[in-house]
């Protein structure tokens, strides 16, 4: 029930901007303008390294994301570019007395190749092939906000059988093909797993996403994928779950802030952080993100 009104008030909102937005017909490019490297960003995806401050709706937590991608090397054509990505993602309580507390943190590192090129594919409305290639990892650590102080433990989980905390890192190989013009994206990925801690995890996740720029550079996007769903009697994962990340967006070009953006996130699914691998979560948030 209580996903369900989250999931209706965030609907309201997409739906609400994208009718507002109609009603303008000159619309600001969406992919153009901001972004340095030669495969944009994902605008929706929560796992994207990102600068961001997406307070909870729902709780008193917090979402803080630090982090880059960077071209090191474009070639002369700027149809081919090798990178690396810098990330952290952090889940903090908000306390008293402007306290923050880290309840869960993951750190990501990798390298990148990334391309590009013209396409006409009749009357769809894309006239670039792009794609992105990643080879990454990440490690996850629970942190003072999630250790009881007082008694000297750390907090324990209601829906995980193991110990806290625990050793959780992965490897990967991400794969990302995008078709777009300045003002909308349609992409597919597909990661593969090829060591993981704790093992046992389901190698294999699909994802899909939109991206659409409405007008008064503003923006809708959703990001979806498939992810395995981790059985903790069994101590490995059984089937797969859908999990959607939902946002409205705007950027503030009209104070002469072309790399902010204020947004809305619906998100629902498996959660983010390696440490709640095992556990879907649904909760709202609305924050600031900074473009590099």
């Amino acid at each position: 029930m209580k996903s369900t009104y989250h999931l209706s008030r965030a609907l309201f909102i997409l739906t609400a901007t994208l009718l507002i937005c109609m009603n303008n017909a000159s619309a600001e490019p969406l992919l153009n303008p901001t972004f340095n490297t030669l495969f944009k960003p994902l605008l929706a995806d929560p796992t994207e390294p990102r600068i961001a401050v997406m307070p909870w709706l729902e709780k008193r937590n917090l979402q803080l994301d630090i982090g880059s991608s960077a071209d090191l090397y474009q070639s002369k054509n700027k149809d081919f570019a090798a990178g690396v990505d810098f990330a952290t993602w952090s889940l903090l309580k908000r306390g008293d007395n402007f306290k923050f507390p880290v309840d869960a943190i993951d750190y990501l590192f990798g390298i990148n190749a990334s391309w590009k090129q013209p396409v006409s594919i009749g009357a769809l409305p894309f006239d670039e092939l792009s794609g992105k290639i990643r080879l990454s990892h990440i490690s996850a650590h629970f942190e003072d906000g999630h250790y009881d102080a007082t008694a000297h433990q750390w907090i324990p989980s209601a829906d995980w059988n193991g110990t806290v905390p625990f050793t959780y890192s992965r490897e990967f190989v991400n794969l990302v093909v995008a078709l777009s013009s300045p003002k909308h994206r349609i992409y597919g990925g597909y990661q593969y797993l090829y060591h993981s801690l704790p093992d046992g995890i389901n190698p294999h996740s699909l994802q899909a996403g939109v991206e659409l720029s409405t007008s008064d550079n503003t923006y809708l996007a959703a990001d979806f994928k498939m992810l395995p769903i981790w059985q903790p009697s069994l101590n490995a994962t059984r089937g797969f779950r859908g999990t959607w990340n939902l946002q409205a967006g705007m950027r503030l070009n009209s104070i002469g802030l072309e790399k902010v953006r204020v947004a809305c996130n619906y998100f629902s699914g498996m959660s983010r952080h390696g440490m709640y691998f095992y556990r879907p979560e649904s909760y709202t948030t609305i924050g600031v993100l900074v473009d590099l």
